[in-house]
């Protein structure tokens, strides 16, 4: 009796043990799936982890006014955190660049400067010659090769969609005003939207629905006007040309906005940006070469046409390194959303025409 006793405690201790070894395996396994992956180049740890402990914010209390008002002031004061912080500045850094290189497009135009695809290359090949050499660098030649050849398509069609949405783009620039075409630019938050939802499933609020269909709604009745008054307010030569680029374009921006984030919340940043500008320069450079070729030698290469591609290029290179880290600090929506303060940076522009030639003083 004894030994069948002993027999018995030792097969319980073996389940016992399995059992533990089973809930330790899928803790592992568990705690092996972060939301975002890790990588060495991240840094982000400590970030998610402030995400996480950010979720939890202070209630809202309805007992008494003085109590309401306490618990609002508490709420409020809890969403400036550090990530929050850095978010905001972020996306205003990139509202400004975006708002820059709006106005340098517009004033390129005016000098005569036709030639979108050429234009954005510059931009292709900075990103590539910085980010490519590095991203070598880290995985080695082989390792490199082997994420080309394995998710490089990929990055070709993120590359080939970012070429065609900075080329339609800057054809909306030189063919409508600029804060028509900066208005307009607003179609990309719901595309982002969309696209968001088939990568992340992300669930929005039916007040954002709401905010999407005011926000067509308003894009509707600008085309309207345009095409109505067809008044001569900047460089335009077609207000509904211009009008229908910008829109394809906002289009494409928002799909390689979200898929951006989708392809940045798995891979390092490097990895992402070197891919899409090596891909970009290649496209790019095809299609200026096929289209824009005969255009080259009727541009005048002066000074101020040089230095206005140089401040462009410069912009866009910021815009395109930033924007990364704000889609894993908030979201590609986010980013869609903060750039709307470039519409009032634009009418400041537009209004007092910083980049125009003063004839008098």
């Amino acid at each position: 009796m004894a030994t069948t006793t002993q027999d018995l405690q030792r097969e319980i201790s073996k389940t016992s043990a399995h059992s533990d070894n089973v809930v330790k395996a899928k803790d592992s396994v568990d705690q092996d799936m972060p939301v975002l992956p890790a990588t060495k180049d991240q840094g982000f740890a400590d970030a998610v982890a402030d995400l996480d402990n950010d979720k939890i914010r202070p209630p809202i209390e309805y007992d008494s006014l003085s109590v309401f008002l306490a618990s609002v002031g508490r709420r409020f004061k809890s969403l400036w955190t550090r990530r929050f912080i850095l978010s905001i500045l972020a996306g205003q850094l990139l509202s400004f660049c975006i708002t820059s290189t709006s106005v340098i497009t517009t004033e390129l135009t005016m000098r005569g400067f036709n030639l979108p695809t050429t234009q954005t290359w510059f931009l292709y090949f900075a990103l590539c010659i910085i980010y490519t050499p590095f991203t070598i660098y880290k995985y080695g030649f082989k390792g490199w090769a082997k994420v080309v050849f394995k998710d490089g398509w990929k990055y070709f069609i993120l590359a080939a969609a970012d070429v065609e949405g900075n080329f339609l783009v800057v054809k909306a620039y030189q063919n409508t005003n600029l804060l028509s075409a900066m208005l307009l630019d607003t179609w990309a938050i719901p595309v982002c939207m969309f696209f968001t939802w088939v990568y992340f499933r992300t669930k929005f609020h039916w007040s954002q629905y709401l905010g999407v269909f005011v926000c067509c709604v308003g894009m509707g009745l600008l085309v309207t006007s345009d095409q109505v008054s067809n008044a001569a307010n900047g460089p335009g030569k077609s207000f509904i040309k211009g009008d229908m680029f910008m829109i394809a374009g906002a289009t494409l921006y928002g799909f390689t906005n979200a898929t951006e984030e989708f392809l940045v919340r798995n891979a390092p940043l490097y990895q992402v940006v070197g891919l899409l500008g090596m891909f970009g320069m290649i496209i790019n450079g095809i299609q200026a070469s096929s289209l824009e070729h005969s255009g080259w030698n009727d541009v005048v290469w002066d000074g101020k046409v040089i230095g206005f591609l140089f401040v462009y290029t410069f912009s866009m290179l910021v815009l395109y390194t930033v924007a990364p880290i704000l889609y894993r600090m908030a979201s590609s929506t986010y980013f869609n959303l903060s750039i709307l303060t470039s519409d009032f940076y634009g009418l400041i522009f537009g209004t007092y025409n910083l980049f125009r030639e003063k004839t008098c003083l």
